[in-house]
């Protein structure tokens, strides 16, 4: 099931992609375009990424990105 999730949320994500960047950048300034730079097959490498940088965890993260997309 939580594959079917995160695939959901993928899809979504990519969607208005550029909007919740505006939104994730305005939560946290300091990410750069580099940071939120997704690349098809690295998924959990980029969650744990962003994660570093924003000081939670990654389900944290991708809790909050499918919020945002919502």
């Amino acid at each position: 099931m939580a594959q079917i999730d995160q695939d959901t949320a993928e899809l979504r994500t990519r969607g208005n992609w550029h909007q919740l960047k505006g939104k994730i950048k305005k939560e946290y300034g300091n990410l750069t375009d580099d940071d939120l730079t997704y690349q098809e097959g690295q998924e959990e490498e980029w969650y744990g990424k962003l994660s570093k940088k924003v000081g939670r965890t990654v389900d944290d993260v991708k809790g909050w990105i499918r919020g945002l997309s919502d």
